[in-house]
């Protein structure tokens, strides 16, 4: 394609995909999905690499599990800490947790605790009594030396699901 004729069939092509996607007829809540439980793989990162010669930096991890459902709650039944290995550091909870609708929980990992290594990861199974929204479930990693700052987020992935 060359000159004015490429652009017409670019433009052309760009408002063919325009139209198609504006007649799919979808809504934002037809893509809404929805579960009565599932267990969720949370990344978590104890350091990352930076400068020239990809010193280590530490950082703090705080687990975020946000209940999404504007009516019912959810039960945290599981808050598993892993180590780079697959190996379990610790569980988080002893007990179910009830999360109440839009209501949410944390758990944090300090900056000190480099115990899980790069690859550390939470386990995180929840269940509801009915199919409701999924819950966010998202890792904050944050941490400071020498007045710099550093910090990004990790979604949760999902393993199996109800």
């Amino acid at each position: 394609m060359s000159g004015t004729k490429g652009l017409s069939t670019l433009s052309s092509l760009a408002a063919f995909f325009v139209i198609l996607l504006a007649s799919s007829g979808s809504s934002a809540s037809d893509h809404l999905r929805k579960s009565s439980g599932q267990t969720v793989y949370a990344p978590v990162y104890s350091h990352i690499y930076v400068g020239a010669q990809g010193q280590e930096f530490q950082l703090a991890a705080t687990l975020s599990v946000r209940n999404t459902s504007m009516l019912k709650p959810i039960s945290l039944d599981y808050v598993g800490y892993y180590d780079s290995s697959g190996k379990m550091l610790r569980n988080m909870i002893t007990t179910p947790l009830q999360i109440e609708p839009l209501g949410s929980t944390q758990y944090f990992i300090g900056e000190s605790d480099t115990a899980g290594g790069f690859g550390a990861f939470f386990l995180v199974k929840w269940s509801a009594d009915a199919r409701v929204n999924e819950p966010v479930i998202e890792v904050v990693s944050a941490g400071t030396r020498s007045g710099q700052g550093i910090s990004f987020v990790s979604s949760g992935k999902v393993l199996d699901s109800n």
